[in-house]
């Protein structure tokens, strides 16, 4: 498909730069392309409103690590300041990263995050790394001084959160982003971007999910930083997703196929939480364990196997997640959808206010199967 008929203008003011306080205070747009009203004004508080006892909530609990590092390449006596966001873990002690300028830095380069070698009072007040290769579009490899836990503490120490471009570029990360962008139920370290639709929930609006007997369930998706990316190329055709590691366990599988099997809707939180999903989906359309990587690319015309309703946040102008919320309730009910949020005041991107969707009406007869569908990639469902 042609990537501009997902383009759309938006003006600057519409992109949060804070959250809603308390976090289930932001608006919520619900969307029914099959039903009326088609486009209504919500809150997130109404969420248990919008849903019914049965339904099952999927959440993401992948947590954000401060992945962004600032540090001093060292090479013989001339020195170079650079930022690196790392992106995957490779071993306990090296990641893979994109260094920013990345022409600063060579194989074998040292790059030094945290105190100067002279201030250092103990090797804690300071992470070394080497470049052990470098690659395309800026990443590199880094092997660090520490390893395991130890890695993992100074990251923790010398990260900063590794806020969206369209936020970073307005404002510095602050230690409010350290709780401001990590949902509540945050568990499985390793991702460098948050699950947003998930940070819109609160203990007392999970209490309320509860009274009214809507379930939930927990799955991993470690988000990378291609989730921020624009699709550069003129087709859908010619873009490749970056691989992301997920996890569905046996029990949590277990539960949305008993869920359905009773007559439940799949509500995913978040398009993180539906790519896995539907990554993990056999071709019954029952959910199957899944531990790996996926990176499935959802356009319209894909059959949603594994989800009856998204809850998301609204999403950049030619990125893959407005492909895919386009892909789930249809392209003009999309579009119309977010002219209304635009015209109506909706705060946009991953601090920005949500919307819970609905699905299209399925297509004719033959139709589906005359357009193109991208099935999971090197992610494994696995049996039992």
């Amino acid at each position: 498909m042609r990537v501009d008929l997902f383009d759309f203008d938006l003006p600057e003011e519409r992109i949060a730069l804070r959250p809603a306080a308390p976090r289930d205070s932001a608006r919520l747009l619900a969307v029914r392309p099959d039903g009326e009203p088609r486009l209504e004004d919500r809150s997130v508080r109404d969420l248990p409103d919008l849903l019914r006892a049965g339904d099952v909530l999927v959440f993401n609990d992948t947590k954000v690590i401060p992945a962004r590092l600032h540090g001093l390449r060292a090479r013989g006596e001339s020195t170079a300041r650079v930022e690196v966001l790392l992106h995957k873990r490779v071993g306990a002690e090296r990641w893979r990263a994109f260094a920013r300028p990345a022409k600063r830095l060579g194989v074998g380069d040292r790059i030094r995050f945290g105190e100067p070698a002279e201030s250092a009072a103990c090797e804690l007040v300071r992470l070394d790394a080497e470049v052990e290769e470098k690659g395309e579009s800026g990443e590199v490899v880094l092997r660090f001084s520490f390893a395991g836990a130890f890695l993992d503490e100074a990251i923790e120490r010398f990260g900063e959160m590794p806020l969206p471009p369209y936020i970073a570029g307005r404002r510095a990360p602050d230690a409010r982003d350290r709780a401001d962008y990590q949902t509540l139920y945050a568990r499985a370290e390793g991702a460098v971007a948050a699950p947003t639709a998930g940070l819109h929930f609160t203990d007392a609006l999970l209490r309320r999910l509860d009274e009214r007997g809507i379930g939930r369930v927990f799955v991993t998706l470690h988000v990378g930083p291609g989730t921020f990316l624009p699709v550069k190329a003129e087709d859908t055709d010619a873009h490749r997703m970056h691989a992301e590691l997920g996890t569905v366990s046996s029990e949590a599988a277990a539960a949305l196929n008993a869920a359905r099997a009773r007559g439940g809707r799949i509500v995913a939180v978040g398009t993180t939480a539906l790519r896995l999903l539907e990554s993990a989906t056999r071709p019954d359309d029952t959910i199957a364990p899944f531990a790996g990587e996926t990176d499935i690319f959802i356009t319209p015309g894909y059959r949603f196997r594994a989800v009856d309703a998204l809850m998301t946040n609204f999403h950049l102008p030619r990125s893959t997640l407005f492909m895919l919320v386009c892909a789930f309730s249809g392209l003009d009910a999309m579009k119309a959808a977010y002219a209304h949020a635009i015209a109506a005041g909706y705060r946009f991107y991953s601090y920005g206010d949500a919307c819970l969707l609905f699905p299209a009406p399925p297509l004719p007869e033959g139709e589906a199967e005359s357009r193109r569908r991208r099935e999971p990639g090197e992610g494994s469902a696995l049996s039992g």
